[in-house]
């Protein structure tokens, strides 16, 4: 199990630089808070910053003074909140619903390509979900007729408020399933003890930032980032309704085949159940009715998900065609990897297609009849666990052949460290979002704008990559990539 969660969240952690526009900047908040020592107000770059609340700058400012470096210091925390998390998740599914629906559930969570992606960077969408999903599976016993505890319950409400402070007011909504399914019992979930850690963990630093800044944080947080988020296009990340369907099966990869095992009625056979399926199509449908929409969003559900498909898994009478489906889908790997820089520098729809490589498919093949072998002989758990290594050693793969790519193309890192010592000379001429955050994160002083301040030498980007070249002439930008001067990266 340790070499599991190592090489799935771990190995290959920082083979890649900050990617896209939200972690550099996260980071960015985070190193400032290590920096300046103000634990409460979030600043980018000197301005305040309300997007998210704190918890993802307080787990990297602290990274960043224990002496952690410019890619592990955000990462890490994610990646460890991630471990811990899979590892609780299979101890109270386990006190639950026994082993094998247990070892099923956290082999399918841990090793989905949503799950794995969100462990491996910066972002508040694992922190969220981690908290969040902790938090419901501790008051499971709400939903049937089992006493709680005071103990339990200030637990649960704890992590409800680390989920707060991880992404504001959205666990909240998330959690009304929790409220119907224990409509009953709202007393017991309205424990003192669970109010009291909630609050205490959530609270101070809400109301210490409201009284550090006034209006302009209600304005910022709660207006722009959660109304104006879920009901205009201000925030550019609309997106039509059934958007988050194709996300669920791309997420769950490559237990994806095992969903059809949930279309059936004997899988919700008792409250506990049930709640899960609440959970899951709630969040579905809340999260399909906002204007914006990113695959990040569903990361709360996957859990409840997964422990359906764990429990089906566990309680169907024969499942060695999926189970060898789900090995044959690994084979995608190779394919994920040949676009994925093009997907993270330009977005999915602008990466070319390639072809699938034959050859790469054969461990997954060879994986695939010994699951349908294993389950013929009544051997399930290891049945999955083939699946779980093959995947194991897919996503190994995948870090030591596409993660330099991605560096070189995707993350401004590599291009920085051979920039970094002309850096008073550069100015910045083109480059999208993720770039241009990613180059003001490594070099610490944002690069100013070749508009406002000229420099010796421009950073360009186009789809070819990305150009230092000097300025043409009177001044006017150089447009041939062939000069002697200009040096082309990647």
């Amino acid at each position: 199990m340790t070499a599991t969660l190592y090489c799935l969240l771990f190995f290959g952690l920082t083979a890649t630089g900050l990617l896209g526009p939200d972690e550099p900047r996260y980071a960015a908040i985070g190193r400032e808070m290590a920096r300046s020592g103000d634990w409460i107000t979030p600043r980018l770059w000197g301005e305040a910053w309300f997007e998210k609340p704190a918890l993802l700058y307080w787990m990297t400012g602290v990274a960043f003074r224990a002496g952690l470096g410019e890619d592990l210091a955000p990462r890490l925390p994610v990646a460890l909140m991630s471990a811990a998390f899979l590892l609780a998740y299979g101890w109270l599914l386990r006190r639950e619903f026994g082993w094998r629906p247990a070892f099923f559930a956290t082999a399918a969570l841990g090793a989905s390509a949503g799950w794995l992606g969100f462990s491996h960077v910066a972002v508040t969408d694992l922190p969220l979900a981690a908290a969040f999903s902790a938090a419901m599976l501790l008051w499971l016993p709400l939903v049937t007729d089992r006493p709680l505890g005071a103990g339990r319950a200030a637990a649960a409400g704890a992590l409800l408020g680390l989920a707060v402070l991880a992404k504001g007011l959205v666990p909240l909504v998330l959690a009304l399933p929790l409220a119907v399914a224990a409509r009953r019992r709202l007393k017991e979930l309205l424990h003192p003890a669970a109010i009291a850690a909630f609050l205490l963990a959530a609270g101070p630093w809400y109301l210490l930032c409201w009284k550090a800044n006034g209006w302009t944080f209600i304005q910022e947080f709660f207006i722009k980032h959660h109304v104006s988020r879920f009901s205009t296009e201000a925030l550019q990340h609309p997106q039509p309704f059934w958007f988050f369907l194709p996300v669920v099966l791309v997420g769950m990869l490559p237990w994806t085949p095992l969903v059809a095992l949930l279309f059936n009625r004997r899988v919700y056979q008792d409250p506990r159940r049930r709640f899960l399926l609440m959970w899951a199509l709630f969040g579905l449908v809340f999260f399909s009715a906002s204007v914006n929409k990113l695959p990040g969003y569903l990361l709360p559900l996957m859990p409840a998900l997964s422990a359906l498909v764990g429990l089906a898994v566990a309680e169907a009478r024969r499942v060695g065609g999926v189970l060898a489906a789900c090995a044959l889908l690994v084979a995608l790997l190779p394919v994920a990897g040949a676009i994925l820089p093009g997907a993270l520098l330009e977005g999915l729809r602008r990466s070319q297609a390639v072809p699938i490589q034959w050859a790469a498919m054969l461990p997954a093949m060879v994986a695939a009849a010994l699951a349908w072998r294993l389950e013929a002989r009544q051997r399930r758990a290891w049945a999955v666990a083939t699946v779980l290594g093959v995947m194991t050693a897919g996503a190994v793969w995948l870090k030591l052949t596409a993660f330099p790519a991605v560096d070189r193309v995707a993350s401004a890192r590599a291009f920085w460290r051979q920039a970094a010592p002309q850096a008073k000379e550069l100015c910045v001429e083109t480059a999208n979002r993720g770039w241009r955050y990613g180059l003001n994160y490594y070099s610490v002083d944002p690069l100013p704008d070749c508009a406002g301040a000229p420099s010796a030498l421009r950073i360009r980007q186009s789809a070819t990559g990305v150009r230092l070249e000097p300025p043409d002439g009177a001044g006017q930008p150089a447009t041939s990539s062939s000069s002697g001067s200009s040096r082309s990266w990647p």
